[in-house]
């Protein structure tokens, strides 16, 4: 037999659960989820511009969203990776065994990216690179658990190389920084253009005085120069080779060095400079219009640039994929299927992904121009359409 104060506690209870049920209210242990995502991005020293404009465009999305993500509540936790790859993984576990996120955003810089890949995709969250795109993540080391919503590395750069060898130059100058994406942008003008490497040469990353490189070039008299250098890197580089003349001779190649990130800085001395890109503030759809007004609105007149337009699309990615399983974010499986779905609208316009979880999307050439007295790239050609990276055929995932 049951004692009284047993009989009353089990009496309590019952009561208390026909309570809840007639009031509609559910039990804490059942309450609706909320999604977590922690944002890894380069935020501090010279080549903060392009982590802030990811930053900026995934927030301006959350915005729209009504700071909500397939319908739940979303709580953003941001971490700078200093551009340090040890600092970078002591942040990374922190956002996966202290914050518990369902999602990385991150990284910017492909050294970064090297560092983190394997604890976030072995955990329980997934990878969204809203920039970084190293080669071996798109063949050999693919993997189910990471996706890349900006572009293989080599992609912009190979519009150059290209560009290049259609113009009929005979005799190029190559730079770039010493590591992974500098790497694989130099691969990349390689693959497309034929003729002569006058000189290929690598710098430290960070490195910001380009006298002895600019010597070089001024005795190797190419037909042109291709250059990959982000963010205070390529706003040194630019305008000393405007200083040092080489412009008024040289035909000035460039990916990530002449952009929304630089351009601020680097002002008249871009101008005319090429490069080569998957988007600009002039592509011509309402949805990347609306984007680009509601940036600059939001960021005091900045304009924005790829970075901020693939932290935006990063967000619709996230949104469109957690609304596809019902906001159950245990369900891996099924949010997987879903990321890969790519379900939402690009601000680039056609957008899916490929078997590596690399993106399949058109390129352009572009050029630096004024509007009013801001700077921007626009777009002068489509080179690539529908164009999927050379690495996929090495990914067996």
């Amino acid at each position: 037999m049951l004692g009284g104060e047993t009989l009353m506690t089990i009496r309590v209870a019952a009561a208390t659960a026909v309570m809840i049920g007639c009031l509609g209210l559910v039990p804490a242990a059942h309450a609706a989820e909320k999604v977590k995502v922690g944002l890894l991005l380069t935020l501090s020293g010279p080549p903060a511009a392009l982590g802030v404009q990811a930053k900026n465009g995934f927030e301006l999305a959350m915005k729209e969203l009504g700071g909500k993500l397939g319908g739940l509540e979303a709580e953003i936790v941001t971490a700078d990776d200093e551009l340090k790859p040890d600092v970078a993984l002591t942040r990374v576990k922190g956002l996966i065994e202290r914050d518990h996120v369902n999602f990385v955003v991150g990284p910017i810089f492909s050294n970064i990216m090297q560092a983190v890949a394997k604890p976030v995709s072995e955990s329980s969250a997934f990878l969204i690179s809203p920039n970084a795109g190293p080669s071996n993540f798109a063949g050999k080391q693919c993997n189910k658990n990471l996706f890349v919503v900006s572009y293989q590395n080599d992609q912009n750069h190979e519009v150059l190389g290209k560009y290049a060898q259609d113009k009929g130059f005979k005799k190029l100058f190559l730079l770039a920084p010493n590591y992974q994406a500098g790497k694989d942008s130099l691969a990349g003008v390689k693959r497309y253009f034929k003729g002569e490497i006058a000189d290929e040469v690598y710098v430290p990353l960070g490195q910001l005085d380009f006298s002895a490189e600019l010597a070089k070039i001024a005795a190797a008299k190419p037909d042109a120069v291709f250059a990959f250098m982000p963010g205070g890197m390529g706003v040194n580089l630019v305008k000393q080779y405007r200083q040092a003349g080489l412009a008024d001779t040289t035909p000035f190649l460039s990916a990530f060095t002449t952009d929304e990130s630089t351009l601020p800085a680097q002002k008249d001395a871009a101008l005319g400079f090429l490069g080569g890109s998957n988007w600009a503030p002039t592509m011509d759809n309402p949805q990347s219009k609306a984007f680009v007004t509601a940036y600059e609105a939001a960021y005091g007149g900045q304009v924005p640039g790829s970075y901020a337009m693939h932290g935006y699309d990063t967000a619709l990615l996230l949104d469109s994929a957690i609304k596809a399983v019902g906001g159950k974010l245990a369900d891996h499986d099924g949010l997987r299927k879903a990321l890969e779905a790519a379900d939402f609208k690009s601000l680039r316009g056609a957008f899916k992904f490929g078997a590596n979880h690399y993106p399949v999307q058109d390129f352009y050439l572009v050029k630096v121009a004024k509007r009013g007295d801001k700077f921007e790239t626009e777009i002068v050609q489509k080179v690539f359409e529908n164009y999927t990276d050379p690495y996929v055929k090495d990914c067996k995932m």
